[in-house]
Formats: structure tokens, sequence, C-alpha cells
């Protein structure tokens, strides 16, 4: 099956919303490292719910340098939950990764970490986010004979460290890395070090963590802090755009081979995809959606009787809107976080109802009220477009509805599934034509300045942004590539970004 690294496969097509990327986790020096790897798996579940897999090193006198490795479809404590699976991956080190395909299907061959047998060892690579040019490289990869076992983007990685010139792993890997175009966090493990990198733009989060004393003490890589707290890990610091590090038992080394640049991190961490609980970049996600939603409330006032978020993702900014406008805040809708995909043959009338299954009104809170819905973003409309109809159901007299981030008007091509831009409902109708589509009585986003204000900036700098924010913008910090080759997949969106 062909690899296409920027669009989307997303076998559940008809869903709406975004989806999250990748889940990356590493220990160096820890006792039980693979039980921690699932931990800090397990609280990066949201990150990817297809599949998780763990790697790790032994140190045992008897088999001193051995890989062990497992991986399954699904979540994390259905893989990991068996105490012989658990057994079986011995070791003080581990690199884990879970999945949300973005790119290749969902097929056991593409679960990472990805490992492979080197002239100088064994390797394992876990990667978050997505190569904008990996099929270029594949398609020369492929000249020199290098045979790809998967159809996923970060088996790029594993053949250009194979065919560096270099001599040691760090010195292939920075040679990997200044080939590849594109947003990416990576964690690897070899015989000599745990490694963390991530792209010069810093996109995609890692952050450091360290369990235990600073001398002899061991160290953690992860997409989130959320991780580290699971499995009792102090925070250290954020890895920096560009930066690698290297940890092995001499401590821990940090190389810049791409200097320092413009940080371009990926906005919609603070709106949707980092868990609550959560410092990202230095900044409290939780606290940043309550202002989010103070500073939507000033846009945006409307006269109501109650604010409902959308659970759960819209709750933090309700909050703040409700704080901002003196209107009250109720769970008049209610998650049941007991199902995940639809388990129901998918008729039409299933589909139709599939909304009910995730969330339910609280019509006590409701009925007879001028409500005001709030969301993280809308993609299709599909679901917002259900929400409201069960809202009114349930009784409301009227159903207004705020959203915490801009319109998405472009897709995502640095890890995050979404739709192609002519699918996007923003790309397509402006804010009155979505109300009503919708079926809201009206519709508001907040502001694209308002987003830098609640995030501690005057607004949005045109020359130097601070963050990616493409999918409200059309602004591509990173090149193209494969879709500059490739324009019959997107041509609406060349054409509207002048290529």
């Amino acid at each position: 099956m062909p690899m296409q690294p920027l669009f989307s496969t997303n076998p559940h097509d008809d869903d709406d919303g975004f989806h999250e990327e990748c889940g990356v986790f590493g220990v160096w020096n820890a006792t039980d490292a693979a039980a921690l790897t699932a931990l800090g798996l397990h609280a990066l579940q949201h990150r990817g719910q297809e599949a998780s897999g763990i790697v790790t090193l032994s140190e045992h006198d008897s088999d001193r340098g051995s890989f062990h490795q497992h991986r399954g479809l699904g979540l994390v404590g259905d893989i990991f939950g068996d105490a012989k699976v658990m057994a079986q991956l011995k070791g003080r080190c581990a690199v884990g990764h879970n999945r949300y395909a973005t790119t290749g299907e969902t097929a056991l061959r593409n679960v990472q970490p990805l490992y492979a047998d080197f002239e100088f060892g064994g390797l394992a690579v876990a990667h978050n986010g997505n190569l904008t040019n990996a099929l270029a490289l594949k398609r020369a990869l492929v000249r020199r004979g290098c045979l790809f076992q998967s159809t996923t983007d970060s088996e790029v990685f594993v053949h250009l460290i194979a065919i560096s010139l270099y001599s040691n792993v760090v010195d292939r890997l920075i040679d990997a890395l200044k080939q590849v175009q594109g947003a990416y966090s990576l964690v690897a493990l070899h015989n000599g070090a745990l490694i963390g990198a991530r792209d010069p733009l810093g996109v995609r989060p890692l952050v450091l963590g360290r369990i235990g004393p600073e001398q002899g003490g061991s160290f953690v890589l992860a997409s989130e802090t959320c991780a580290l707290d699971i499995v009792g890990a102090d925070f250290v610091r954020d890895i920096e755009p560009g930066e690698i590090v290297v940890i092995n038992e001499d401590g821990l080394r940090s190389i810049r081979p791409f200097g320092r640049g413009q940080s371009r991190f990926c906005i919609f961490e603070y709106v949707y995809f980092a868990r609550p609980d959560s410092v990202v970049e230095g900044t409290p996600v939780y606290q940043t959606r309550k202002r989010i939603g103070a500073e939507l409330a000033q846009e945006s006032p409307v006269e109501a009787d109650v604010i409902v978020p959308v659970p759960d993702s819209g709750v933090p900014a309700a909050m703040g809107y409700a704080t901002e406008s003196g209107i009250p805040f109720e769970l008049g809708i209610i998650r049941n976080h007991y199902v995940g995909r639809t388990f129901i043959e998918p008729t039409d009338q299933i589909r139709h109802l599939g909304v009910k299954l995730k969330h339910s009104a609280n019509r006590a809170m409701i009925q007879g009220k001028r409500v005001i819905l709030v969301d993280d973003s809308i993609v299709r409309g599909t679901t917002s477009r259900k929400i409201v109809e069960m809202v009114r159901q349930a009784g409301a007299q009227e159903v207004h509805m705020r959203i915490s981030s801009p319109p998405t008007t472009h897709p995502c091509f640095y890890g995050i599934d979404t739709p192609e831009r002519a699918k996007l409902l923003a790309a397509n109708h402006d804010v009155e034509e979505m109300a009503r589509i919708i079926g809201a009585d009206s519709l508001a986003f907040i502001s694209l300045d308002g987003m830098y204000r609640a995030l501690g900036r005057p607004g949005r700098d045109g020359k130097n942004p601070g963050y990616c924010d493409a999918c409200f913008t059309g602004d591509y910090a990173i090149p193209l590539t494969d879709l500059v080759a490739h324009p019959e997949r997107e041509p609406a969106l060349l054409a509207a970004n002048g290529q």
C-alpha cells in the first residue's frame, strides 16, 4: 500500500472533529521501565487510541544489550494489562508510543516504536508528527534499494539512519533530521543512550523529567507533563525547538544542529489536544482555556440564562466564559466516558443517533432556558448540528454557540488528522451561513487576535506569530513538498496559498 504522508487516511472519515496526533514516552535507567512506560502511555491515551507499543533494552548479564518489544492494536490498558506481557519487557530503559493513524493504514506493521538492527546495534524509534516530504524521500530511498515494511512516514527515519555514512548513531540521526521536512518530536533508544528530538520550529511538544536525585536518577521524555506526573517524575524543562538530547550513563548532553530560530508551537495544543492538567511551553493548559473563554465572552456576548459546555474539551473555556459574563455555568450535557467508536452496525439510523452514545442532554438544566453552548472547534459541523438539535429537543428556548478557537479554514499537514479543505465548514461558508447550517440562533468564534491575547500576547504578529496557526490562517511555516508535487490532492488549498 503506498504511503500518503500528507493526506487523511482515517478509515472513519465520517467522524467529525480533530483527532489527536500521537504520544511518545521514554525512560532511562529506571526499575520497571516497561511499567513506567505503560503508565506514561496511559496518561497520553488522549493523543492516540488506535494502537500502542513498547520496546525495552535489557541490561541483565545473561542478555545484555537485548531489545524486547510488544505492540498491539487498541488501548494501552488492553495491550499491556497482561502480567505475562509485561514480564517479557525486561530492562531499565524503554520507549513507547500511542498511535492515531494520520498516515498509513491501521495495521500492526505500522505500530510504533519501529525497531531495526544496524551495524552499531539495535535502535527503536517513536515519532509524533508528520513529515511533509516523506513521499519524496521514500521514493528516493526505494530507488537506492531500501525495502519499506510499513506505510507510515516514520519509517523514513529508520532508512535515512541506515544509509548515513556517519559512524555513530547520534550523527546518523542528525544527518537524517537534516533531510526531513515537517513537524516531529521523537524518542529513540539504542544500546548506548536514550535520545529525544524536536523539529526546528518546535511544532510538536516534548518535555524532560527526572525521577530521583540529580546524580544517579532516572530521566523521562514525554509528549506532555501529565505523563511525568503519573510516574512521579519532576518536570525539568521543555526540549527546545531543534534540540537533540542524548541521555546515557554520563548524564544528559544537548546538541543544537539547527541553531536557534523562531518557535512555531502548535496553538491547537492549548485549545484541545493537550490534557487540561498538562503544562505546555511553560503555560498551564487549564488556565489558558479559561482565559480563552473569558476573551470569547468579551468579544461575543449574548443574553442567556445558562452556559453549557460541550464536554469534555469545552468545559474550561465555558467556565471562563461564565465567570466573565456572570451567566451561570451548568453541565447541561453529560458525556458517556465508556463509549469509543460506535459498536453497532453503522446504518444511517445508528449514525444519526451516534452523538447520543457520547452525549446526553441534562433536561433539567436546559428546558425553557436560553442556552450558550461552548465548544472548542467546528470542523465539518455534523456533530455541532446534532448537539444543537439535541439541546433544542431538551426544551431549550434559544441555542447560541460560542467556539473557543477561530474558524478552522485549512487542514493540518503536521501530524493532526483533519479533513481536506473542501470538507471544512468554515472554508466554504461565512459565520451566518454556518449558524444556519448547524441550527443555532447565533454563532461566534474567538478572533485570532483574541486567541493570542489569551496566550499573553497583544495579538498576532504576522512576521513572528510564535505559534503554528495554519489551520486558522493557511500560514504554513514548513514547506508542503509532497503536496506541491501532487496538487490534485488539494487544489483549493494550493490556489489559496498562491502555489
